[in-house]
């Protein structure tokens, strides 16, 4: 196979990282066991701040941007893998210190491969991605922890109109729990709301200064925004409750007090999506199977080609993106 294909590629230039789309060979590729046909990846905010610059979130140079990917094996010398096998990536550092998905082909470490789920199909996954897998991690342990309860108090959703937040107001109502939606953006409440949200709170309201305890209003939360944010979830979260917290879109400090964790007993729960083992991973992507409605997959996603990449990774920075956007590296 000696043919050229596109990828968008992060290179020095000047001493700075900058995005650009170059032809590459197999030749090109790194020395890993697996070769994939890539036919979708994702639109991340990891990727974005990537592709603008605004993080240096690529540690080396030249390297292939995407976290996530999902494809056909066309080569393998892993007896767990054979040629067309359905597979997806999310994470294990593409687009970090591995190059990632926005390739027509990739070659990849066998223990990154997660098997395409029953009931999925590649794009279908893409449309779930990094940001609904995360979000089946976040709903995982919060059920785990045990205070949430379906048709009890609410579970606060934050960020509510991205993919995170999307994925898991989808996969809570789906599972019987009163889902409240923090977003600043009042045009969202009718997707959201069709997503399965019953209230909204305006993100302004969790964004400045509060008190280090305050009114107990959640029995859990899903973060995917950080910093003032997370702090004031804490302090508005139930005795015993838990937050899920798995991004970090308004900041990555934590200004707050041990208040809420040593009076109430409430649990900030990390989430990392990145190097997660595969057990997490497959009982995340089972969540997902058993509970994602697909009207909502089909709602929440839509499809763009490659060559916008460097337009969609700026909206999603700014945040203007709703909901999930799938790549078409085809096109």
């Amino acid at each position: 196979m000696t043919q050229t294909f596109r990828a968008l590629m992060i290179e020095d230039r000047d001493g700075t990282p900058a995005a650009g789309f170059r032809d590459l060979t197999l030749d090109a590729l790194p020395d890993h066991d697996v070769l994939v046909e890539i036919a979708y990846s994702t639109v991340n905010y990891k990727d974005g701040l990537a592709l603008t610059g605004a993080i240096p979130i690529a540690r080396r140079l030249p390297m292939v941007a995407g976290i996530d990917l999902a494809g056909t094996v066309v080569e393998s010398r892993d007896p767990r893998w054979q040629p067309d096998d359905k597979v997806l990536v999310n994470g294990w550092g593409l687009s970090e210190t591995e190059w990632g998905g926005y390739s027509r082909y990739q070659r990849l470490k066998p223990e990154w491969l997660t098997r395409l789920p029953e009931g999925f199909s590649l794009q279908d996954a893409m449309a779930v991605g990094t940001a609904g897998y995360t979000a089946g991690l976040c709903v995982n342990v919060l059920e785990d922890w045990g205070m949430i309860q379906p048709g009890g108090r609410e579970v606060l959703v934050t960020g509510a109109a991205g993919g995170v937040g999307s994925t898991a107001i989808s996969l809570l109502a789906a599972r019987g729990y009163r889902v409240t939606a923090a977003t600043g953006r009042p045009e969202t409440h009718d997707y959201l709301s069709e997503l399965g949200a019953t209230a909204f709170v305006d993100r302004a309201e969790l964004a400045g200064k509060g008190a280090p305890l305050q009114k107990e209003r959640w029995a859990g939360a899903v973060d995917s925004v950080g910093s003032t944010t997370l702090v004031n979830v804490l302090a508005q979260t139930d005795y015993g409750g838990a937050v899920a917290a798995c991004g970090l879109a308004g900041g990555a400090d934590l200004p707050g007090t041990v208040m809420p964790h040593i009076l109430r007993s409430v649990a900030l729960l990390g989430v990392d999506s990145v190097m997660a083992p595969q057990a997490r991973r497959d009982r995340a992507w089972a969540t997902l199977a058993a509970s994602l409605d697909r009207a909502h997959l089909a709602r929440i996603a839509r499809v763009e080609p490659m060559s916008k990449l460097p337009e969609l990774a700026a909206e999603i920075v700014a945040g203007k993106i709703r909901g999930r956007v799938v790549v078409d590296v085809t096109a």
